[in-house]
């Protein structure tokens, strides 16, 4: 497994593009939305890994509700995994608690999984796999 990116949670997804823009010294090269949890997305390269920025989408986003309980800041940490199945089979035999049955199509050409914080020392990690 290596880091896929690490997605951090903003009120403004324009303000944070610009400001990571001018901190990376890099532009943001995908933007996109996940329909599913009314998010917005967008990516920078950042060596062999991502930051990714989300935004809410909507009043119901999974991001407004995130940033209400726990303000802006890193919201996941992604792990890239060869076959995302196996590895969800594999994590939840070690205990660990899956946040769905099955994979969903993310951002960026990926299925995604989570795995809840509790498990993780309050860090929400997100398996994903490129569907391509």
């Amino acid at each position: 497994m290596k880091i896929e990116h690490i997605g951090i949670a903003v009120k403004n997804i324009e303000e944070a593009i610009a400001s990571y823009e001018t901190l990376l010294g890099t532009d943001c090269y995908k933007r996109e939305k996940v329909e599913a949890q009314k998010v917005d997305t967008a990516f920078f390269k950042t060596g062999e890994s991502k930051v990714e920025l989300l935004g809410a989408a909507g009043q119901d986003s999974v991001i407004n509700k995130y940033i209400a309980n726990r303000g802006e800041g890193m919201h996941h940490v992604a792990f890239e995994v060869e076959d995302i199945h196996a590895e969800m089979k594999r994590l939840n035999k070690e205990g660990f608690t899956l946040l769905s049955d099955e994979p969903a199509k993310g951002a960026d050409n990926k299925l995604v999984a989570f795995i809840h914080p509790k498990d993780n020392n309050g860090v929400l990690v997100e398996l994903c796999q490129s569907l391509t």
